[in-house]
């Protein structure tokens, strides 16, 4: 069974970047599809972005389309989300998962805080 764990996050300005990591255990890690949520406080998760199993294929929220980008490497595996142009808005607990059908346990999730 895989399991995920999110890294990456901090605290930074508006206009900076981040790149947000998604590290699986296990063997099977190129079996699933996977795709990146995020939570601010008070809210309910939502979709950021997937990627399919091969790498071949993404899929974006219109609020991150642009600005950011989802990436594998199955060698590794791992998983990418490299945020550019980070605004206020994008602060949020960001959390990864199979897609679309969710792992049943969650990660911890990488805490991203953007002032202004």
């Amino acid at each position: 069974q895989v399991q995920l764990v999110e890294s990456g996050g901090g605290l930074v300005q508006a206009g900076d970047s981040l790149r947000l990591s998604c590290a699986a255990s296990g063997r099977s890690f190129s079996s699933y599809a996977m795709g990146w949520f995020r939570q601010a406080p008070g809210k309910g998760r939502e979709f950021v972005a997937a990627i399919t199993r091969s790498g071949g294929g993404t899929d974006y929220a219109d609020s991150v389309k642009g600005r950011f980008t989802i990436s594998r490497d199955n060698a590794m595996n791992t998983g990418y989300l490299q945020m550019n142009s980070l605004k206020p808005e994008d602060t949020a607990v960001y959390y990864c998962n199979a897609v679309p059908y969710y792992l049943s346990s969650w990660g911890q999730g990488t805490q991203v805080t953007v002032s202004s």
